[in-house]
């Protein structure tokens, strides 16, 4: 993607609160009283150039071809998209960490219909936070997202602090054979543990890409981790990189960027402070693993800007309602294993296999009716998730529509992060508090796909 300099910012920002301006905004988790025209995401089947081997076959994206594009939002201001579908197959698209209205969701038979070959859905919402998300499909997921269909969201916020440039990574593994053409999506033997890795590593659909960036200047290096299996340890050679934000949210506290693990569906803000060199380069790595591994770089080029990343002022918190703990019911949640080896056929796509379950039940697939929720609760009403790890594998967990904060963890110290996603350790038990403050169902499963798609899938109901 080309890099987004500060100017460029500005001059964005401008032509979106002019275009923005009269709008009206409709409640909290509405839909936009006057929606702009929509964006239309086509999704397509087509081919891409993803190693030395040749065109990649069978691919799976949104429009022309290449990488989905990054979809820009700003804070409180009406957004739609039209999704309309090439494929040769049933499709939606889930607005991953948005806590949107729940006729948005994309999850089918939950909220919405599948959107057949030919049809469309129009999606319309106004986003009540700013920071970094992503979008997916959420039917046929291992295929759909493993071929491609994942994009990253931006929603900014007129409050921003001021960056030199921007930069926008989308990590994510491809499954292709030594021809480079795609091969079996997963193993049943790995779904039953880790997760089915991918043998080719990307960063928007580039191996180990290089950015130009400006000497002694501030990049924000916006990361989502769009894979469907891979966790990853960062770490920032050669340049400074200060942790801003975990999940769209700013953190509590700022922290150099040292050793962080951040798993599918999470993403990270960085505050890049690139050298003053030019020709200087820094490097993005995965240290997790028998060797560090290069994700992407920034080179530094130009005169020094000599920015100071202590200067930054704060990134605006999200307008996330604080949980009443004195008041919250807890609700206990157990990650484990499960004897059950079969699951329930469906049109959004089935691997075959229950191997994985939330408070001992598998999730039977997604069908109608499939099952009851797994509690249900009362709008406006403080909660607990006491969620527990029993397996000995990492397992990140997403809760849809809602964000939560991290309370507490037996197994390490824990800022009062605010996320929708969280890497939970093995036998690790954690306390994630939330205000049920969005009315429908909404879906709460592992984002290793292959551990959602064999049975660590659930949902709640807010009424």
């Amino acid at each position: 993607m080309p890099l987004l300099t500060r100017r460029n910012l500005l001059k964005a920002s401008a032509i979106a609160g002019a275009y923005g301006a009269g709008m009206a905004v409709a409640g909290k988790f509405g839909f936009a009283g006057s929606a702009p025209e929509p964006q239309v995401l086509r999704a397509v089947k087509t081919e891409a150039s993803l190693t030395a081997a040749g065109p990649t076959r069978g691919v799976m994206t949104w429009g022309d071809g290449g990488p989905p594009p990054v979809l820009r939002m700003t804070r409180g201001r009406p957004y739609a998209a039209r999704l309309t579908n090439a494929l040769d197959e049933p499709t939606t698209i889930h607005w991953h960490g948005l806590r949107i209205d729940n006729r948005m969701d994309g999850v089918p038979f939950m909220t919405q219909p599948y959107v057949y070959t030919g049809d469309s859905f129009d999606y319309a919402f106004t986003p009540p936070d700013a920071g970094t998300f992503w979008y997916h499909p959420h039917c046929n997921t291992l295929t759909q997202i493993g071929r491609g269909m994942a994009g990253a969201i931006v929603v900014e916020d007129p409050a921003d602090p001021a960056f030199d440039a921007e930069i926008v990574l989308n990590l994510r593994d491809w499954r292709l054979g030594g021809d480079g053409q795609l091969i079996a999506p997963f193993r049943p033997r790995d779904a039953a543990k880790t997760g089915t890795y991918g043998t080719v590593r990307t960063a928007n659909w580039q191996q180990e890409p290089q950015y130009d960036a400006p000497a002694g200047g501030l990049v924000r290096l916006r990361v989502a981790v769009t894979d469907v299996t891979r966790v990853f340890s960062l770490r920032m050679e050669g340049a400074e990189a200060t942790v801003i934000a975990i999940d769209g949210n700013p953190v509590p506290r700022r922290f150099p960027l040292d050793l962080l693990q951040i798993g599918p569906g999470q993403r990270l803000d960085l505050a890049v402070r690139v050298p003053d060199s030019e020709g200087a380069v820094a490097i993005l790595e995965d240290i997790r693993g028998t060797a560090p591994k290069a994700i992407a770089s920034l080179r530094a080029v130009g005169q020094s800007l000599k920015r100071n990343a202590g200067d930054l002022a704060p990134l605006v918190a999200n307008p996330v309602p604080h949980a009443d703990l004195s008041s919250a019911e807890k609700i206990p949640l157990v990650l484990s294993a499960t004897a059950e080896n079969a699951s329930a056929d469906s049109i959004c796509g089935t691997l075959g296999y229950t191997f994985w379950a939330i408070n001992r039940v598998p999730w039977p697939g997604d069908i109608a009716g499939s099952a009851a929720p797994i509690a249900e609760l009362k709008l406006g009403k403080s909660y607990v998730f006491q969620l527990e790890n029993v397996t000995p594998h990492l397992h990140p967990i997403h809760l849809h529509g809602m964000s939560f904060t991290v309370i507490s963890s037996s197994t390490r110290q824990v800022m009062p992060l605010v996320s929708d996603t969280y890497l939970v350790q093995p036998d690790e038990k954690v306390q994630l508090a939330f205000v049920a403050d969005n009315p429908g169902d909404w879906v709460l499963h592992c984002h290793i796909i292959e551990h959602q798609k064999t049975g660590m899938t659930s949902y709640v109901r807010v009424v």
